[in-house]
């Protein structure tokens, strides 16, 4: 039987991840893994997460099962963040912890075809792993283009999209800092956007992965509740891996707004059958740390301290790489308006092993880097390679 399965692609990142750990070089750069990095090359545990883990080992009494909501105490404390002060816009929207962004994605498509949707619009490029997982579950995915040669937001494309969406089609879109192009819709785009969604009763499946990276947690979440309020039902996958920086934990959640109060028991029993048949229960440690932080203000204001720090320093690099302006062939002024961990720079594959051969920059073969893995010490150098191979 094994014998009929055909080889499958290695995962080029993870490909990537060997390549620079084999090279001697000292001057090496790795632009390709998708985590933050400080000014130091390092990502550290932050220190709230420190500290919450510290109260769980002292006061975690048992590690007996959850069900497959997980900890609702960490679910329900993380809402205000995404959803305002009235979190629970009127007792139509409650949750359900997945394991990280990955399963909340997972988890709203499927819901989403099995309440009925035949068709899914996603802005090209995306996330790869979207792709995969509308693959895997067999949901027909049609493209439109996300992102303009000049750097914005395609706004055309995406009301297009929108408006030619029928009553049986959902539209997935990136809530914040775009993986790869780090390009986001303005706030005046999302009002538009939402608009579209209430003229073309088209389902939305909003992707919240990295809320607080771009411009601060309020103004991160603008274009989620923008689109919230002005349609009846929506879902949202939501990440807690990159904004407390516990990648290995796999912290998630999937939130559904329902048109009325009653209707989200049905709806989540059909997704906790689906969670029950996919994974069972996510893991606790992550959820558990988390709903420690957002329950104790002072390490509230500590977790939110770091992330700003965080979210500063990655201005700090765009703002350097936008000044240096033409870099051989490469425009990298529009990098310094677009947020979040990645970018994608206008280059060629060959040009991208160039880079890796000649210069010890590693990215991946599509043009995304991870903007956290320059430093003030190495974008120089960084940006005289891009002017070499391009120019």
């Amino acid at each position: 039987m094994l014998e009929r399965l055909t080889p499958q692609a290695p995962d080029a990142l993870l490909a990537l991840i060997k390549l620079h750990a084999a090279d001697p070089r000292t001057d090496k750069i790795d632009l390709g893994v998708g985590v933050y990095r400080t000014g130091q090359g390092d990502t550290p545990v932050f220190a709230a997460v420190k500290k919450a883990e510290q109260i769980l080992v002292d006061q975690q009494d048992s590690k007996s099962y959850l069900g497959p909501e997980g900890d609702m105490g960490f679910v329900n404390a993380l809402m205000p963040h995404i959803f305002g002060s009235d979190a629970t816009m009127g007792g139509r929207i409650t949750g359900m912890q997945t394991p990280g962004g990955t399963g909340a994605v997972r988890l709203a498509v499927a819901l989403a075809q099995k309440a009925g949707v035949k068709q899914l619009h996603l802005g090209k490029p995306s996330w790869p792993n979207h792709a995969q997982i509308l693959n895997d579950i067999s949901l027909d995915v049609v493209w439109f283009n996300h992102a303009r040669e000049d750097g914005t937001a395609d706004l055309d494309a995406v009301l297009d999209a929108i408006r030619s969406a029928g009553s049986d089609a959902a539209v997935l879109l990136h809530g914040a800092c775009h993986n790869p192009t780090g390009i986001d819709y303005t706030a005046e785009q999302w009002n538009a956007i939402a608009d579209a969604f209430t003229e073309s009763g088209a389902f939305p499946i909003i992707d919240l992965a990295y809320q607080g990276l771009g411009h601060g947690m309020e103004e991160d979440a603008y274009g989620l509740r923008r689109v919230l309020a002005a349609v009846p039902e929506a879902f949202i996958a939501y990440s807690c891996d990159k904004n407390f920086g516990v990648y290995r934990d796999r912290v998630g959640a999937f939130y559904a707004m329902t048109r009325e109060p009653e209707d989200l028991d049905t709806v989540f029993s059909n997704a906790n059958a689906l969670a029950r048949a996919a994974w069972s229960m996510p893991p606790d440690h992550g959820g558990a740390a988390a709903r420690i932080i957002l329950r104790d203000p002072a390490l509230t204001e500590l977790w939110l301290d770091e992330l700003t720090q965080m979210r500063q320093r990655m201005r700090q690099v765009r703002e350097r790489l936008g000044q240096a302006g033409m870099a051989g062939s490469v425009d990298l002024a529009p990098l310094a308006h677009q947020n979040g961990l990645f970018s994608m720079l206008p280059v060629t594959p060959e040009q991208v092993k160039q880079l890796r051969e000649e210069h010890a920059i590693y990215m991946a073969g599509s043009g995304r880097i991870n903007i956290a893995g320059l430093t003030m010490g190495n974008i120089d150098k960084f940006i005289a390679a891009i002017a070499a191979v391009t120019g």
